[in-house]
């Protein structure tokens, strides 16, 4: 009766000591988002990546993973005009999208994979910034393959459909840009997105949209 009682014992130890500990990481992860909802710079970027970096290394979770990618992704794009800084964040940054597939079925999460398809178009798109000459040809296809893949599997992705708009606005027109079909698509993504609500599932978008947009005023 002592054996079992101490079994018992342990075991509710046990669970509620990984309880605690999955709460203590959604938490984390979920004050992460937060922090990450208000970032602005490089600076900001740099810090979250590191702070999602290591939230990744200590739960097999994809989520952690997909922000940190996204930050090295927000960097490259901040940092299109100097080129020769980006490499290392956007190699990082597919490291990090890599991983985060590897921790999705991608037979059941087809938005979850919409949402990391989305990102990995962003780091490759970085790539491009490099040095557009060289890069061009190679990466700029294989984001725009993945922008596709994204709006597939998940055509009413507002994420998505923000990167699509971006491209159609960066695109010179005679390589199939469109400043016209760009802004009726950041107003679509921006729609979609005042319904959007704060957690630890993507939800970033309405700040670049509205960015976006504010090159038409």
């Amino acid at each position: 009766m002592k054996k079992t009682m101490l079994s018992m014992l342990v075991l509710l130890l046990c669970y509620y000591s990984n309880f605690a500990q999955s709460a203590g990481n959604t938490n984390e992860l979920q004050n992460a988002v937060a922090r990450l909802d208000k970032a602005s710079g490089v600076t900001d970027y740099e810090a979250l990546e590191k702070e999602f970096a290591g939230i990744a290394a200590r739960q097999a979770d994809w989520l952690p993973y997909y922000y940190a990618a996204f930050c090295n992704a927000k960097i490259g794009f901040l940092y299109q005009d100097d080129g020769e800084r980006i490499e290392p964040y956007s190699k990082r940054g597919e490291e990090q999208a890599l991983k985060a597939k590897a921790l999705l079925d991608t037979a059941t999460q087809k938005k979850e994979l919409s949402e990391l398809y989305t990102v990995m178009s962003m780091v490759y798109r970085t790539r491009v910034f490099i040095n557009p000459m060289t890069y061009g040809r190679k990466f700029g296809v294989l984001s725009g393959q993945y922008l596709q893949k994204a709006k597939e599997l998940s055509p009413q992705n507002p994420r998505a459909i923000y990167v699509d708009a971006w491209v159609k606005y960066y695109t010179p027109k005679m390589w199939g840009g469109d400043k016209n079909l760009a802004r009726q698509l950041a107003n679509e993504s921006l729609a979609q997105l005042q319904h959007a609500t704060a957690g630890t599932a993507p939800h970033w978008g309405k700040a670049e949209n509205m960015e976006l947009l504010s090159h038409y005023k």
